[in-house]
């Protein structure tokens, strides 16, 4: 079976490298390796998702799912000092970059840890929940995880997903539908949809 950046220990040699990426207007360093997605820059459907980020009138913690070597997470955590950024992935060597990369360029309102979803979060009343979810997992999976996403969300909490359309956008959305009180894409780019789910 060919290993995913979503396998829990990565057997692909370490090939640690650095470079520099703006993120909302913050300079940012960011350590990366072999084993992690999209390594070699901010891939362009987190940066989508990043630019279009707006903070709900919600209290309560936010969620990087799938945080990789922390991009979303960390620029989210920038933007909103006052919020605490929860970042978690099943990939080991994604928990160690973030963590690392957290230290890095001085984010501190940030907890950082290994979870399968969101199989290790203990808080209740979220005010979002952000991800890029490894399409590659499969529909079921990702369904289960949207699902999830909602019973941890504070009432009128928001699930932020980045998807292709090609990748299963409009299959996404019809779920949603199922469980959220408002469903709308807040933004399509080269065929990367943004989509807002609100509880």
């Amino acid at each position: 079976m060919s290993e995913h950046y979503y396998s829990k220990k990565p057997q692909v040699e370490s090939k640690p490298r650095r470079w520099n990426f703006t993120l909302r207007g913050f300079s940012f360093v960011f350590e990366t390796d072999a084993g992690v997605f999209s390594k070699s820059e901010v891939d362009f459907g987190s940066r989508v998702l990043i630019d279009s980020f707006e903070m709900p009138a919600v209290a309560g913690c936010i969620l990087d799912v799938g945080c990789g070597y922390g991009p979303i997470g960390l620029s989210i955590a920038k933007s909103y000092p006052d919020r605490i950024i929860h970042m978690m992935d099943v990939n080991e060597r994604a928990v160690h970059l973030t963590k690392r990369n957290a230290e890095l360029n001085g984010v501190q309102n940030v907890q950082i840890y290994e979870s399968d979803a969101l199989s290790s979060v203990q808080e209740e009343q979220i005010a979002a929940v952000l991800t890029n979810p490894p399409i590659r997992a499969g529909k079921k999976t990702i369904f289960k995880f949207y699902d999830e996403a909602h019973e941890k969300l504070a009432n009128s909490g928001e699930l932020w997903i980045v998807i292709q359309k090609k990748q299963g956008a409009p299959s996404t959305i019809e779920h949603l539908k199922l469980k959220f009180s408002e469903v709308e894409i807040v933004e399509k780019r080269k065929g990367y949809w943004i989509i807002k789910a609100i509880k």
